[in-house]
């Protein structure tokens, strides 16, 4: 929940600067999973595509949908297939804003779903990229005592600059490193124009950690918001948020 409410802050406050408030925008959320930011989207007025190559959770995304107002489950369409292959169901420029969040950390290299995604992204529409923080993948280790993948965190795979680490389920995944991703993106046409840290101070919450009552909560994402953007505790976050604009 801290993740998607801190993301949802500054992807609104990125469409906002670059839309405007009013604005209704044509959406293509690349690995939607269970539609949480798909759905806050049309609840916004916007159309939105969610694409999933994961049958169980396109499912709960179409079992939260079906509980959403006919107005919102109108604005949504939800397809099975890779991000990488959106080239099949769209044409370039389909898209005024394009979101990647959760997915590059299990792809062995980024740069093809990258560059799938920037074709269908508009003139002056905005890419957003949520990926694992490579330059403080050691953090999460070290704060809780496993020393040996701490100082394996600092090592990128060999032959590549990107850095390889378990997550909390157990399966095998990377880190990208802030630079590298942004070098990617401005060769792709699509330029950072802001960037975010997520989950700074909460990363070593469990997943199933019961949320604090409301004004704790409140409070808390606060917090979060300002160190996510704020050197240099953005820097240390766990996970990266980049939002790339086409000229």
């Amino acid at each position: 929940m801290v993740r998607q409410e801190l993301v949802t802050r500054q992807l609104t406050e990125q469409l906002h600067a670059r839309f405007g408030p009013d604005a209704r925008l044509r959406v293509l959320d690349a690995g939607c999973g269970q539609g949480t930011q798909l759905l806050r989207l049309a609840r916004a007025g916007h159309e939105v595509t969610g694409l999933d190559p994961d049958p169980g959770t396109l499912t709960a995304a179409q079992q939260a949908l079906a509980l959403e107002p006919l107005a919102v489950q109108a604005r949504v369409r939800l397809l099975h297939g890779e991000g990488g292959d959106c080239g099949r169901w769209f044409g370039p420029a389909s898209f005024d804003v394009v979101l990647c969040h959760g997915v590059l950390m299990y792809l062995p290299d980024p740069e093809p779903l990258l560059a799938a995604l920037a074709r269908v992204l508009a003139p002056g529409g905005l890419l957003s990229v949520l990926a694992r923080n490579g330059d403080a993948l050691a953090l999460r280790p070290g704060l809780a005592g496993d020393w040996g993948a701490a100082v394996a965190a600092f090592d990128d795979a060999p032959g590549t600059n990107r850095l390889a680490y378990t997550n909390r389920l157990g399966l095998p995944t990377r880190a990208d490193r802030r630079a590298v991703l942004a070098r990617t993106l401005a060769e792709l046409d699509v330029p950072v124009q802001a960037w975010f840290g997520v989950r700074v101070f909460t990363d070593q919450a469990a997943d199933d950690a019961p949320l604090p009552p409301t004004p704790e909560l409140s409070l808390l994402l606060d917090a979060e918001d300002r160190a996510g953007r704020t050197d240099p505790y953005r820097r240390v976050a766990a996970l990266l948020h980049l939002v790339g604009m086409r000229p």
